[in-house]
């Protein structure tokens, strides 16, 4: 394994902590074998640690697929995904896998911002292991965000995820109001969010006006706005809410690979009229992933 830090694998934000693995991407990476053993391959958590900047970095192997049965993944309780009931999009393909999630992991660090523990469904309080669906690429576009708010001035110390990952059957419960049958919630690659550095609970004043309301939102949406532009293989949703519960309002961002846009106070608009890019479901752009060897696979897999 390399002593030097991981920063190639970070993301195009810099601040990626994890890369989430199948066992076929394990074979893949003998020098993971190597050192972890052959546990590697078995689904959980490997950390790298790098004391000389006091960082760390996950590999996350997930528990394929394949090992769900029916409803269930052991006793959690997830339902079926749209693609199990009828034909869906390529971009609404089934999972390929879950992370395992433990009481002991589940403060595991993603990302500069964002914790495992935010991405779990809110549900099935005293069910262990959870399992969750997650992507590199919505934390990635995540962290972007924070990133051209922060060159605002915009703090972004605290940024609550009010709905990560959601299992079918939490979603198609009466929880959400509007909850889309095939939202990207349950492909782990969608999150409402909203900005709250100073800890009250609610979205901040992010526009500077002296009140909090849904204009705030549109601070986010010139964010998402900036980033799809530079980084075009990350486009995806972007819905702004008025507020619904105490935290006020909120945002939600999502990398489904084709760009659409909605409010709660007009009418969602379809895909196909926002439709801009269908990107595939994992993208490295040519030239931007310098992995060391070891861990070159990373950069070209799909």
């Amino acid at each position: 394994m390399p002593t030097t830090t991981l920063d190639s694998l970070a993301g195009r934000s810099g601040a990626l902590r994890v890369a989430f693995l199948t066992p076929e991407d394990v074979e893949q990476i003998p020098s993971l074998v190597h050192h972890f053993g052959p546990d590697a391959r078995t689904p959980g958590i490997r950390t790298l640690s790098f004391p000389r900047d006091k960082t760390s970095f996950a590999f996350v192997t997930l528990k394929p697929w394949r090992e769900k049965q029916g409803s269930f993944i052991n006793t959690y309780h997830v339902g079926k995904w749209p693609g199990e009931r009828r034909n869906m999009p390529n971009n609404y393909e089934n999972p390929i896998g879950f992370i395992e999630v433990t009481p002991e992991n589940a403060d595991l660090r993603l990302s500069t911002h964002f914790s495992l523990r935010s991405f779990i469904t809110n549900d099935q309080d005293r069910v262990w292991p959870k399992y969750v669906v997650m992507r590199e690429e919505l934390l990635d576009k995540l962290e972007l965000v924070l990133t051209t708010l922060e060159a605002q001035g915009i703090a972004t110390r605290n940024v609550v995820v009010l709905s990560g990952f959601r299992t079918p059957q939490y979603n198609r419960r009466a929880v959400f109001e509007g909850a889309a049958y095939a939202s990207r919630h349950q492909y782990g690659d969608a999150a409402d969010l909203i900005i709250d550095a100073d800890g009250n609970g609610r979205m901040d004043d992010l526009n500077r006006d002296g009140v909090v309301n849904f204009m705030d939102t549109d601070v986010i949406n010139r964010a998402v706005e900036r980033v799809e532009r530079q980084y075009p293989d990350l486009v995806g949703g972007l819905g702004l809410y008025r507020a619904m519960g105490p935290s006020g309002p909120f945002a939600h961002i999502d990398v489904r690979g084709t760009r659409a846009r909605w409010s709660d106070s007009r009418p969602r608009r379809t895909l196909a009229a926002n439709a801009m890019v269908d990107a595939p479901r994992r993208v490295t752009p040519t030239g931007t992933c310098k992995a060391p060897p070891e861990f070159a696979y990373l950069c070209g897999r799909k």
